[in-house]
């Protein structure tokens, strides 16, 4: 039997450089009056947070331009474009709620192949995906394992992670569980090899997952609503005589959400060969300050010592997949060393199951010397 041949060691990729759009647009917590409960602020640590009026492909067209004001990268050299967006209603609920034509505007690879149109690519590799909270995990995963061996990116050639998260088109704002928990934003990052010279790499990936596990109970899912309760940009109220929202088990996700990062983190680590002595920072989803809090403590338990950055989701909330993009350039100047991104998020709409991921990457000499800012 002929032997099987080695499997071709997978490319070296890194980030040059990330934009991040955020909307004009902001409500704060004082908008809610008190429908918002209590003590919302004190366990996530939100005040405000962006509401989008254009959808999730404009947006992510606007994260782009500004990457390209701020590098100078040409669109001549892109080769693909990963598009991420967490606020597009799954199939199962789309084909159950919706009429054809607006369930097929709801496909995330369709989305992509619209982006990279209107960006005038018409040859680009395009591809859409969801994975909700998991999403830049999941995308930095695919780059990573299946584009790089296949595209051979050439000295000046890269790809996008673009993010684009709209939740507040699928909120209650009437819910005082949720209305107040995620915000409006779009990413896009720029992904190419170390022998970028117009684009230096200041971070390498090291490794990248996201996967899924079973959950004791669904902790999300969709509702039809009706009379659902919605701001409009002047700061007023208004309302939508009927809604397709999302509703979450807050108990159960608070529960959950910490093990998953910690795990993830702990099985990346172990499949790039280190151990949790090596971190020197943990820059995780940033969920709200609770979970971020629980999730240190699980980190702690496994032995990390790396420092915890917290606190980012004030000004924007939850963010979604656009959570990691976001905090990478909120602490880009000061990061060193090996930088965990850990993720955690719900898994399809009425299952048991959780999402995790982590994201691995390792400041280049490049970076330590001109650390300078993401984009």
């Amino acid at each position: 039997m002929a032997a099987r041949p080695e499997p071709r060691p997978e490319p070296r990729l890194g980030i040059a450089a990330i934009a991040v759009h955020e909307p004009a647009w902001r409500l704060d917590n004082a908008w809610f009056g008190d429908a918002m409960p209590r003590k919302f602020a004190h366990h996530t640590g939100i005040e405000s947070r962006g509401i989008s009026p254009v959808d999730e492909v404009t947006m992510g067209l606007a994260a782009i331009r500004r990457l390209q004001k701020q590098t100078g990268c040409s669109l001549a050299d892109c080769r693909g474009i990963m598009f991420v967006s967490p606020s597009f209603i799954p199939p199962s609920v789309a084909e159950r709620h919706l009429d054809p034509e607006a369930a097929a505007a709801e496909r995330p690879g369709a989305a992509a192949r619209r982006l990279v149109a209107r960006l005038g690519l018409d040859t680009c590799r395009a591809v859409g995906i969801n994975w909700f909270c998991c999403g830049y995990s999941r995308a930095l995963a695919l780059v990573h394992h299946r584009w790089a061996p296949r595209l051979g990116l050439r000295r000046n050639e890269y790809v996008l992670v673009v993010v684009a998260t709209r939740i507040s088109r699928i909120t209650d704002y009437g819910c005082g569980q949720t209305a107040g928990l995620f915000g409006d934003m779009a990413s896009a990052t720029l992904v190419t090899t170390p022998a970028n010279r117009r684009h230096p790499v200041h971070f390498e990936i090291v490794h990248a997952m996201a996967e899924k596990q079973p959950a004791d109970r669904p902790a999300f899912d969709f509702h039809v609503r009706r009379d659902v309760l919605l701001p409009d940009s002047r700061g007023g109220r208004e309302q939508a005589a009927e809604r397709l929202v999302y509703s979450l088990d807050g108990m159960a996700i608070a529960e959950l959400a910490p093990r998953a990062m910690a795990a993830a983190t702990a099985s990346s680590l172990g499949a790039a060969g280190l151990g949790p002595a090596d971190l020197d920072f943990v820059v995780p989803h940033q969920a709200g300050t609770g979970i971020v809090r629980f999730t240190g403590m699980q980190l702690d338990s496994l032995g990390v010592r790396g420092e915890l950055v917290n606190g980012l989701a004030a000004k924007t909330g939850n963010v979604s997949a656009c959570s990691v993009p976001h905090a990478l350039v909120q602490t880009w100047p000061r990061l060193r060393g090996l930088v965990a991104c850990p993720t955690a998020a719900v898994g399809s709409p009425g299952r048991p199951e959780v999402l995790q991921g982590c994201v691995l990457l390792k400041a280049t000499p490049h970076h330590e010397r001109q650390p300078g800012v993401a984009a």
